[in-house]
């Protein structure tokens, strides 16, 4: 095997960190002497052992002198846990090969610094792509401190994600939710409308075997929330916010009581300020997340410039009717060439329905 080769293993350990390591980055490592993989590991769980450690801890013989595979730039500084470079040094370790680089200001290149001022042979950007892949959501956190927003919708071929009844249970078939419910494992946080609550009273849940619900956050202007709505009454299992520019005590109490958090934020254009929302859910750690909005509060999203990437569940049916609800709404883009353009795009087949999905064209974002 090559430095390729180790590293695509690498790529592959961390990935079983998904939905687990938030807001850490996905890292997986790999340790090899005379050929052979002596350890691996990978980073699995927020305030657990870094990939570096855990490959470390796995070791089945001396790793002094082996070769260390790690799909991220080591850390040198003490988080939740203490430096990696300082164990890198420890095991003597006589090469690293590194993926992705680190954007966070405290690592930045000084891991690597540091490792090749004590004698450790470092080779950078090998198989960068791949492990640039894992952590979109990490690097944007880092740089932003907002939340990497991923907006969701299943709509027919027509572009309704309803009937003109407000029916919308089921766009797409079992294939579809079940990638849905992968990606609300995956990410930290879901973000809805309360429009969505009071049309489909929905439960905003991970229903993934063995998953992790996201936060669940209501933007919810006017706290209009029912608090017989299931989001409300299930509080206590899921963690839940509403974000409101409600700020009487007595009308929050409710809420408080049923164990859900209220967050009142400024208002802007008569609705909550979205950016301040995503300023808010930063703070507290919400690195990525799920937008599965309607077409308003999608709109208000893309409009202050807070989408990073799109996801469109596309059926293959036709609904028709001039009010059905589309999946973005709001003033919209006065021209074609006004709109939000999107790159990078990718198409998936999920039984009879197909997800589009691609990267908002940040050198254009904002010209709408």
């Amino acid at each position: 095997m090559d430095d390729n080769a180790y590293m695509a293993r690498a790529v592959r350990l961390a990935e079983r960190g998904v939905g687990w390591v938030s807001p850490n980055p996905l890292v997986g490592a790999v340790l090899v002497k005379d050929g052979r993989i002596i350890g691996q590991g990978w980073h699995a769980r927020c305030g657990g052992l870094h990939a570096e450690r855990a490959a470390l801890a796995d070791c089945r013989e001396d790793p002094a002198g082996a070769v260390l595979y790690v799909t991220l730039e080591p850390c040198c500084h003490t988080g939740r846990q203490p430096p990696c470079t300082d164990a890198i040094l420890a095991a003597g370790i006589r090469r690293v090969v590194v993926g992705s680089m680190d954007p966070n200001p405290l690592v930045a290149g000084k891991g690597v610094k540091i490792l090749r001022a004590h004698g450790v042979e470092v080779e950078t950007g090998v198989a960068k792509a791949a492990c640039d892949a894992l952590n979109p959501v990490f690097f944007h956190y880092i740089r932003t401190r907002r939340p990497y927003v991923v907006m969701k919708y299943a709509m027919t071929l027509d572009g309704k994600i309803a009937a003109y009844t407000g029916a919308s249970r089921w766009i797409t078939g079992e294939a579809a939710r079940q990638r849905v419910h992968r990606d609300r494992h995956r990410y930290r946080g879901i973000l809805a409308g309360v429009g969505t609550v009071l049309a489909d009273d929905p439960l905003l849940t991970c229903r993934m075997p063995g998953g992790r619900n996201p936060v669940r956050v209501i933007c919810d202007t006017h706290l209009r929330t029912p608090l017989k709505s299931r989001v409300v009454r299930t509080a206590a299992q899921a963690e839940t916010i509403f974000a409101t520019c409600v700020a009487d005590p007595r009308r929050i109490a409710p809420y408080t009581d049923a164990g859900c958090q209220v967050w009142t934020l400024p208002e802007q254009g008569g609705r909550v300020q979205v950016s301040a929302l995503m300023d808010r859910l930063g703070a507290a750690e919400i690195d990525g997340v799920l937008l599965e909005g309607g077409g308003t509060l999608n709109w208000a999203m893309l409009e202050a410039g807070l989408v990073q990437r799109v996801q469109a569940y596309i059926a293959p049916k036709l609904l028709g009717g001039a009010g059905a609800k589309s999946p973005v709404e709001g003033r919209g883009a006065a021209a074609p060439d006004q709109g939000v353009r999107l790159k990078n795009m990718t198409v998936t087949a999920l039984g009879a329905d197909f997800l589009l999905e691609g990267d908002v064209d940040a050198d254009v974002y904002g010209t709408h």
